[in-house]
């Protein structure tokens, strides 16, 4: 059985490899603001949570993913606490002063653990996120900061519960299972179950639920292995550790843009973007008998199979729509797991599924169930989702803000410094006393008004010098303005050109990918069509050979045939030999009764004329009449001279129709005189396609030995017409039987018991003779006769 993916990874891949060509378009997509979505899908013990999650010094997709996005986004995260999501699955913004109180509050209460920044990490954790790849997308929006947000939930039993939630339970209130009915107190310490609910733009999400702010990979990691350890796992005969739930860990970013000034963030709520990557990994569907589960792990099983069963009704429905143009329902809602991301599939965002086998031969039968779902899984399309809104800021506005106080820096160091109040002041003339002690006091006055002038001169060299400065970092700023512009148009220029690029290889990938969809088709015809041949070839070759030995039997009967009328032939000539012999005996004694008759007569009439006449009396008339009768006979008249009468052929009613002659080469060639004669005809000796195209009328002539040993032939006549696909077919109208007879053997049967002399023999037998001896015709279809025959009996008429 053969299934074709997208990709296929053998047993020695990487998990880097395995992460670039699966989660890196993924990560990519939720840094730009776009969705996603990651299954791990197979049998139990096949590979899925290893897939996820990686082992000692080899990280799998879930760390890459997370390293990979603070490789990005590392220096332009927001603080803590200035993005801040709320209980309806939307997210708001602070500015950093009310950031800053809800920190130094959130610092003043008690907390019980060490923070995750100032205690050391568990090794096993740092072995599994030390991936040392520095994955990072590299045209990330520098105008924006960023926020990350994780999740991890379970969906257990159809029931979905928060790994994260360490709120403890108050035994005094009433607890409530989700049937509506109070836990028993041994129950108390089980966390509470949440319930989806869908938020104003229609996206479901797990109303409730902990979600933790975090700022490093390592922070993250430690997230998720906390919630790691609260997984219901268990043993089974298939797995040591068998998940026995569904886990999802829920990535958010938010991000949002900056100002124009590229200090603070914008406070518009519109523009704040919220993007999410699950990664969810399936538990692994498995068989009752072959787990021998009883009780809890079997209620486990069946809810997991019960739940994979919905994604894959689910998967099909959607199929089906999009390939019927249907409009189905697909069931979302007979699962928590296909009720979470239905907004997914309906096309908020990109899946992807990873379809882990395990080659055990055990495993092959729910392996093949696997693949084939996971094959169908292909042909859904999920439509792509808008892209986001722009602020309408210009672009690279952080950097040159940044860059223009970095060169404002630089300028004033050069010039000596940064300028100072105090230092600025001191460079002023002081200011002498205005106290004047008398009133003729001449000193005092020009004293203060020269001070003044003097403070007034370096006030304005001051402010001519700033206004110069102003002017030249005005004129620095144009400048560098004009560079990044230049260099921003020079970049989207560069940007478009790639972009006409990578649209031209994704078309030329679509055409091969469509070009080699195309060939598998045409290759799997082809080798079906191979197959039919073989399989007609075979037939054909086993038809060959019965027809090889019909064959042999027929020329072996031909020849046993051949002797037959060998001997027959010498028997009839034999006869025809003694025949001719007795009809020479008979013309001769014939001829000597007529000398003897003449004879006579000459006597007779001598004696008459050499007798004297007499009166003798007449001879009755009885004996004249005799007389005459007897001479008649003697003598006939004669026979004036005519030419001979050449009898002609009745001419055939399709005279003007083209005629294919077909005469097989083992038919033997009669002495017959009338022979059948069809003017402009095509002889062929076998079935010939070509020359039935040019024709209207066929003929077949076959030969076959009749009841008394003569060789009987018939002539098989049709009408040619065309066929629908283009060839010629043969419909037969009537059949023409031409048969020859002995004259001797008829003579012999018509009056065995009264024979007759040789001299009593007249013409009329012979005549009779010869026309027994001719061909008779008969029809057993029609009434029409083929073209120049002659014959002389009535055609009978027969069913075709």
């Amino acid at each position: 059985v053969q299934y074709s993916f997208k990709e296929v990874f053998g047993t020695s891949i990487s998990q880097k490899h395995v992460f670039d060509v699966v989660a890196k378009p993924l990560v990519e997509d939720l840094i730009r603001g776009k969705n996603g979505l990651l299954f791990t899908y197979g049998v139990t013990g096949s590979g899925k949570t290893h897939t996820m999650t990686g082992s000692a010094g080899e990280g799998g997709l879930l760390p890459r993913c997370l390293d990979m996005i603070f490789n990005s986004i590392g220096p332009f995260q927001a603080k803590r606490y200035v993005f801040k999501l709320d209980d309806k699955n939307g997210i708001e913004v602070q500015c950093e002063v009310d950031a800053l109180l809800e920190r130094q509050k959130r610092e003043a209460l008690p907390v019980t653990k060490t923070p995750v920044g100032k205690r050391q990490i568990d090794p096993e954790i740092a072995d599994m996120i030390n991936v040392q790849d520095n994955c990072k997308l590299e045209d990330v929006d520098e105008d924006s900061v960023y926020s990350v947000f994780v999740s991890y939930i379970e969906i257990y039993n159809n029931y979905i519960y928060d790994l994260l939630d360490e709120s403890p339970l108050d035994p005094t209130k009433p607890k409530w299972n989700n049937c509506g009915t109070p836990l028993r107190n041994a129950d108390l310490t089980l966390p509470q179950s949440k319930i989806l609910r869908e938020d104003q733009n229609h996206n479901m999400y797990v109303a409730g639920c902990t979600e933790v702010e975090v700022k490093s990979t390592e922070e993250a990691f430690e997230v998720f292995w906390r919630g790691q350890k609260k997984r219901r796992i268990a043993h089974t005969q298939l797995n040591r550790e068998s998940s026995r739930s569904h886990s999802v860990f829920l990535i958010k970013l938010a991000q949002a843009p900056l100002n124009a000034d590229g200090d603070n963030v914008l406070q518009e709520k519109d523009l704040i973007s919220l993007s999410q990557l699950s990664l969810v990994d399936l538990a692994g569907s498995e068989r009752t008998n072959r787990t021998k589960a009883e009780g809890n792990r079997l209620r486990e099983a069946g809810n997991i199979n019960q739940s994979l069963m919905t994604l894959r009704t689910c998967i099909e429905a959607l199929r089906e729509n999009q390939t019927y143009g249907t409009n189905k329902m697909v069931p979302y809602r007979d699962s928590k797991l296909t009720h979470l991301f239905k907004n997914y599939f309906d096309g908020e965002g990109k899946v992807r599924m990873i379809v882990c086998v395990n080659p055990k031969a055990e495993d092959y039968d729910e392996s093949l169930q696997v693949m084939r779902f996971a094959e169908i899984t292909q042909e859904v399309e999920v439509a792509r989702p808008a892209d986001k809104p722009l602020c309408g800021l210009t672009p690279g506005r952080r950097f040159k803000n940044q860059a223009f106080r970095e060169e404002l820096s630089r300028q004033l160091e050069i010039r000596g410094g940064p300028v100072d109040g105090e230092l600025l002041l001191q460079s002023f003339p002081p200011v002498p006393s205005c106290e004047l002690l008398d009133i003729n006091d001449d000193q005092t006055l020009p004293r203060l008004i020269e001070v003044l002038q003097k403070r007034h001169h370096i006030r304005q060299k001051l402010s001519e010098e700033f206004a110069r400065n102003v002017l030249y970092v005005k004129n620095m700023l144009q400048e560098l303005d004009a560079s990044i512009v230049s260099k921003e148009n020079f970049a989207q220029v560069k940007i478009a050109e790639r972009d006409k690029i990578i649209t031209g290889q994704k078309t030329e990938i679509e055409r091969l990918e469509k070009k080699a969809k195309t060939l598998e088709y045409k290759i799997d015809i082809l080798e079906k069509t191979t197959t039919i041949y073989e399989e007609e070839k075979r037939n054909l070759h086993q038809e060959l050979e019965s027809k090889s030995q019909k064959l042999q039997r027929q020329v072996s009967d031909k020849r046993r045939l051949e002797a037959r009328l060998q001997g027959m032939v010498t028997e009839t000539t034999m006869k025809w030999e003694k025949e001719c012999e007795r009809r020479v005996a008979a013309k001769q004694l014939e001829m000597q009764n007529k000398l003897w008759v003449k004879d006579e007569k000459l006597k007779q009439l001598k004696a008459i004329v050499t007798e004297p006449k007499s009166n003798k009396p007449e001879r009755p008339s009885r004996e004249k009449d005799r007389e005459k009768a007897l001479q008649r006979s003697l003598s006939p008249p004669p026979i004036p001279n005519a030419p001979p009468v050449r009898l002609r052929h009745r001419r055939s009613r399709s005279a003007g129709e083209r005629w294919v002659d077909h005469k097989p080469p083992s038919n033997i060639q009669t002495e017959t005189v009338m022979q059948p004669q069809v003017p402009h005809a095509i002889m062929v000796t076998s079935a010939n396609e070509k020359a039935l195209a040019k024709c209207d009328k066929y003929m077949l002539t076959h030969q076959e030995l009749a009841s008394d040993g003569e060789i009987e032939t018939k002539l098989i006549k049709g009408d040619v017409f065309k066929t629908r696909g283009g060839g010629q077919a043969v419909q037969f109208t009537e059949i023409e039987t031409l048969k020859q007879e002995s004259p001797t053997g008829r003579k012999r049967r018509s009056s065995p018991s009264s024979p007759r002399l040789p001299e009593e023999a007249s013409e009329s037998d012979w005549t009779d003779v010869e026309t027994r001896c001719s061909v008779a015709v008969e029809m057993k279809a029609g009434s029409q006769l083929g073209p120049g025959y002659q014959h002389h009996a009535q055609p009978k008429r027969r069913k075709p």
